[in-house]
Protein backbone atom coordinates (compact mmCIF):
# COMPACT_ATOMS: atom_id res chain seq x y z
CA UNK A 1 0.00 0.00 0.00
CA UNK A 2 2.54 2.38 0.85
CA UNK A 3 4.87 1.74 -1.95
CA UNK A 4 2.24 1.67 -4.62
CA UNK A 5 1.29 4.98 -2.80
CA UNK A 6 -2.58 3.87 -2.56
CA UNK A 7 -5.56 5.23 -0.99
CA UNK A 8 -7.45 2.64 0.36
CA UNK A 9 -7.10 -1.04 -0.47
CA UNK A 10 -10.56 -2.85 -0.92
CA UNK A 11 -10.87 -6.32 -0.20
CA UNK A 12 -13.10 -8.88 -1.76
CA UNK A 13 -14.13 -12.57 -0.86
CA UNK A 14 -15.19 -14.26 -3.91
CA UNK A 15 -18.16 -16.21 -4.19
CA UNK A 16 -16.89 -18.99 -5.75
CA UNK A 17 -13.10 -19.66 -6.72
CA UNK A 18 -13.63 -19.74 -10.56
CA UNK A 19 -10.21 -21.59 -10.92
CA UNK A 20 -10.73 -24.07 -7.68
CA UNK A 21 -13.27 -26.56 -6.38
CA UNK A 22 -15.80 -25.35 -4.00
CA UNK A 23 -15.97 -29.08 -2.13
CA UNK A 24 -14.81 -28.08 1.24
CA UNK A 25 -14.91 -24.42 0.64
CA UNK A 26 -16.06 -22.80 4.11
CA UNK A 27 -19.39 -20.41 3.55
CA UNK A 28 -19.10 -17.23 1.81
CA UNK A 29 -20.91 -15.62 5.09
CA UNK A 30 -17.70 -17.14 6.96
CA UNK A 31 -15.34 -15.63 4.82
CA UNK A 32 -16.53 -12.23 4.52
CA UNK A 33 -16.97 -12.14 8.36
CA UNK A 34 -13.21 -13.21 9.11
CA UNK A 35 -11.69 -10.46 6.72
CA UNK A 36 -13.86 -7.85 8.54
CA UNK A 37 -12.21 -9.26 11.68
CA UNK A 38 -8.97 -9.43 10.06
CA UNK A 39 -8.93 -5.68 8.74
CA UNK A 40 -10.88 -3.83 11.48
CA UNK A 41 -8.25 -1.92 13.03
CA UNK A 42 -7.05 -0.10 10.01
CA UNK A 43 -9.75 2.14 8.30
CA UNK A 44 -7.50 2.44 4.91
CA UNK A 45 -8.86 -0.77 4.57
CA UNK A 46 -12.47 -1.43 3.76
CA UNK A 47 -14.21 -5.17 2.41
CA UNK A 48 -16.77 -5.06 -0.05
CA UNK A 49 -19.32 -8.34 -0.80
CA UNK A 50 -19.55 -7.11 -4.60
CA UNK A 51 -18.74 -11.00 -5.23
CA UNK A 52 -20.71 -13.06 -3.35
CA UNK A 53 -23.54 -10.59 -3.78
CA UNK A 54 -23.37 -11.47 -7.54
CA UNK A 55 -23.19 -15.29 -6.34
CA UNK A 56 -22.01 -17.77 -9.01
CA UNK A 57 -18.08 -18.13 -9.41
CA UNK A 58 -16.31 -14.85 -9.34
CA UNK A 59 -14.19 -13.60 -12.28
CA UNK A 60 -11.80 -10.69 -11.65
CA UNK A 61 -12.88 -8.88 -14.76
CA UNK A 62 -16.46 -8.86 -13.75
CA UNK A 63 -15.36 -7.12 -10.17
CA UNK A 64 -13.25 -4.96 -11.86
CA UNK A 65 -15.95 -3.51 -14.39
CA UNK A 66 -18.26 -2.66 -12.05
CA UNK A 67 -15.50 -1.08 -9.55
CA UNK A 68 -14.63 0.93 -12.73
CA UNK A 69 -18.39 1.81 -13.21
CA UNK A 70 -18.83 2.75 -9.28
CA UNK A 71 -15.19 4.55 -9.22
CA UNK A 72 -14.92 6.04 -13.06
CA UNK A 73 -11.97 8.48 -12.36
CA UNK A 74 -10.21 5.87 -9.69
CA UNK A 75 -6.88 4.44 -11.03
CA UNK A 76 -7.63 0.55 -9.95
CA UNK A 77 -4.52 -1.34 -8.79
CA UNK A 78 -5.18 -5.53 -8.83
CA UNK A 79 -2.66 -6.91 -6.25
CA UNK A 80 -1.54 -10.05 -6.85
CA UNK A 81 1.20 -13.08 -5.34
CA UNK A 82 4.20 -13.04 -7.95
CA UNK A 83 2.76 -17.20 -8.19
CA UNK A 84 -0.31 -15.43 -9.99
CA UNK A 85 1.27 -13.74 -12.36
CA UNK A 86 2.77 -16.72 -14.13
CA UNK A 87 -1.32 -17.99 -14.66
CA UNK A 88 -2.42 -14.70 -15.67
CA UNK A 89 -3.10 -15.68 -19.65
CA UNK A 90 -5.08 -18.15 -17.90
CA UNK A 91 -7.71 -15.89 -16.67
CA UNK A 92 -10.91 -14.85 -17.99
CA UNK A 93 -10.73 -12.22 -20.67
CA UNK A 94 -7.71 -10.96 -19.18
CA UNK A 95 -7.35 -8.13 -22.11
CA UNK A 96 -10.30 -6.73 -20.72
CA UNK A 97 -9.26 -6.75 -17.46
CA UNK A 98 -5.92 -5.82 -18.03
CA UNK A 99 -7.74 -2.26 -19.79
CA UNK A 100 -9.44 -1.30 -16.51
CA UNK A 101 -6.64 -1.76 -14.19
CA UNK A 102 -2.61 -2.07 -12.91
CA UNK A 103 -1.16 -5.39 -11.19
CA UNK A 104 0.97 -4.81 -7.98
CA UNK A 105 2.71 -8.19 -8.13
CA UNK A 106 4.02 -8.92 -4.36
CA UNK A 107 7.51 -10.56 -4.52
CA UNK A 108 6.51 -14.34 -2.36
CA UNK A 109 9.25 -16.22 -0.40
CA UNK A 110 10.07 -19.51 -2.37
CA UNK A 111 8.22 -17.80 -5.07
CA UNK A 112 11.38 -18.04 -8.15
CA UNK A 113 10.94 -14.43 -10.23
CA UNK A 114 11.37 -14.76 -13.81
CA UNK A 115 10.63 -12.07 -15.49
CA UNK A 116 7.22 -13.63 -17.34
CA UNK A 117 6.51 -13.04 -20.90
CA UNK A 118 2.94 -11.53 -20.82
CA UNK A 119 1.03 -9.16 -23.79
CA UNK A 120 2.14 -5.36 -23.78
CA UNK A 121 -1.10 -4.79 -22.74
CA UNK A 122 -0.75 -5.85 -19.16
CA UNK A 123 0.42 -3.53 -17.06
CA UNK A 124 2.29 -4.70 -14.12
CA UNK A 125 4.78 -3.22 -11.25
CA UNK A 126 6.59 -5.33 -9.12
CA UNK A 127 6.47 -4.67 -4.99
CA UNK A 128 8.90 -5.89 -2.73
CA UNK A 129 7.46 -5.89 0.90
CA UNK A 130 7.88 -7.77 3.88
CA UNK A 131 8.60 -11.24 2.84
CA UNK A 132 5.37 -13.68 4.46
CA UNK A 133 5.32 -17.52 3.62
CA UNK A 134 2.27 -17.95 4.97
CA UNK A 135 -0.16 -19.12 2.04
CA UNK A 136 -4.26 -19.54 3.26
CA UNK A 137 -4.46 -23.29 1.52
CA UNK A 138 -1.38 -24.18 4.33
CA UNK A 139 -3.05 -22.56 7.26
CA UNK A 140 -6.13 -24.49 6.59
CA UNK A 141 -4.07 -27.48 6.21
CA UNK A 142 -2.82 -27.02 9.66
CA UNK A 143 -6.08 -26.91 11.24
CA UNK A 144 -7.37 -29.59 9.67
CA UNK A 145 -4.37 -31.03 10.93
CA UNK A 146 -5.31 -29.51 14.45
CA UNK A 147 -1.43 -27.64 14.73
CA UNK A 148 -1.96 -23.94 15.99
CA UNK A 149 -2.72 -21.21 13.95
CA UNK A 150 -1.53 -18.66 16.25
CA UNK A 151 0.45 -15.92 14.73
CA UNK A 152 -0.76 -16.58 11.35
CA UNK A 153 -4.11 -14.91 11.31
CA UNK A 154 -5.24 -12.17 13.33
CA UNK A 155 -6.40 -13.19 17.20
CA UNK A 156 -10.25 -12.25 16.10
CA UNK A 157 -9.74 -14.27 13.60
CA UNK A 158 -8.28 -17.48 15.15
CA UNK A 159 -11.09 -17.21 17.61
CA UNK A 160 -13.56 -17.33 15.12
CA UNK A 161 -12.22 -19.91 13.49
CA UNK A 162 -12.10 -22.34 16.67
CA UNK A 163 -15.72 -21.04 17.62
CA UNK A 164 -17.18 -21.75 14.43
CA UNK A 165 -15.15 -24.59 14.28
CA UNK A 166 -14.09 -24.19 10.38
CA UNK A 167 -11.46 -26.15 8.20
CA UNK A 168 -11.74 -29.47 10.30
Amino acid sequence: MEQAQLDRVVFIPDAHPAHKSAAGLVSSRHRLHMVKLAIRSDDRFIVDDIEIRRGGKSYAVDTVTELKRRWPDAELFFIIGADSLRELHLWRDIERLAAQCTFLVLARPGCEWNRPRLRRSIHWKLVRGHPCDIASRDTRARIARGQSIRYLVPDAVLNYIERKKLYR
